[in-house]
């Protein structure tokens, strides 16, 4: 299979997509080693913990994606490589823009250099909606990362390497979403859920949907892709409306770098995009080699097509919403 007798590195692994893409395939492959690289040592004592069961599968690896030197000493006899480790908060990119611009763009860049000076098989990326028509610095660091990666492949040679992206916005009860922050309110006994705006929507994933998608793209990436999942939509007041039925909803005004919706895929990605059962995927518009592509086999999207949050054809209900809060684990 896929990931059997394989040794996966993961940057920034002890995040949440990390402990899950972990999880998950050590319950379904038979992986060589999974090799979690960051900066926490807290974090990834706490992680050793979680999975002591694994613990001849696993190895922790000190380091920051800044780090090439380092980096490089842990991409040593890797096959697969999952590149995870950003700086996220709008806010904190805003204030520390060299920061980001250090850690998303530069370690971006570390991180292929390594995988093309070792002998790795394959990079897949995260990247974010905020990368699409960025309209703040995280999301202009990650759409920077997102390019570096798709013109990676021109630089592979002969190898038997390949770079490709996943893009997803923020999963249902991670730090980045709205759910643990009304649930906050709502366990310190507020009775008022706040909305920026009436007219906000938001796609709705699990970190199991991100993981599966990354696993897509490690099956059937030849190089240069980014893979969007198809997923349904829901209207932040309907969110609010499930946590707390018949909540009054003060409308607050947007923050400082926020979209009304989460943007996928724009109307000029469209042209290199194709439509699958379950996901789509935006090929890239440069080839670099012959034997790079065969021919898609999805359905081409129609000109003009865009695909956010606010234009989906699948919405959840607030029904639907009150059932799925009930699979999401969160901290508040």
């Amino acid at each position: 299979m896929l990931l059997d007798d394989k040794t996966i590195l993961i940057t920034g692994g002890t995040g949440s997509f990390g402990k899950c893409f972990t999880k998950y395939v050590l319950e379904h492959y038979n992986p060589k080693k999974i090799i979690i690289y960051s900066r926490d040592e807290f974090k990834q004592f706490i992680m050793a913990n979680d999975f002591a069961q694994y613990k001849s599968k696993l190895r922790f690896f000190i380091g920051d994606v800044r780090d090439k030197e380092r980096m490089m000493r842990a991409f040593s006899d890797v096959d697969y490589v999952i590149h995870a480790a950003a700086l996220k908060q709008v806010p904190a990119c805003e204030y520390n823009p060299n920061e980001a611009i250090k850690t998303n763009i530069i370690g971006a860049q570390n991180v292929i250099d390594c995988a093309l000076d070792t002998n790795v098989k394959k990079v897949v990326a995260l990247s974010t909606d905020k990368a699409v028509n960025p309209v703040n610095l995280y999301g202009g660091t990650k759409l920077v990362s997102d390019k570096l990666f798709v013109a990676a492949n021109a630089y592979v040679g002969s190898k038997d390497l390949n770079f490709s992206i996943v893009r997803y916005g923020n999963v249902a009860g991670s730090r980045g979403s709205v759910i643990p922050f009304f649930a906050k309110l709502l366990a310190q006994g507020k009775t008022e859920l706040p909305i920026t705006d009436y007219r906000m929507t938001r796609f709705w994933i699990s970190l199991e949907q991100g993981v599966e998608l990354v696993i897509k793209a490690l099956e059937e990436a030849r190089g240069g892709e980014t893979f969007i999942s198809k997923i349904p939509s829901f209207k932040i007041t309907d969110l609010a409306q499930a946590m707390a039925p018949g909540c009054k909803m003060p409308e607050v005004g947007i923050r400082e770098g926020e979209k009304l919706h989460e943007i996928m895929v724009t109307v000029e990605d469209s042209m290199t995009t194709y439509e699958y059962d379950k996901h789509f995927i935006v090929y890239p518009q440069m080839v670099w080699k012959d034997t790079q592509f065969e021919k898609p086999t999805g359905k081409k999207v129609p000109e003009g097509f865009s695909y956010s949050s606010g234009n989906n054809t699948e919405w959840l209900s607030v029904e639907e919403i009150r059932e799925l809060l009930k699979t999401v684990h969160y901290e508040i």
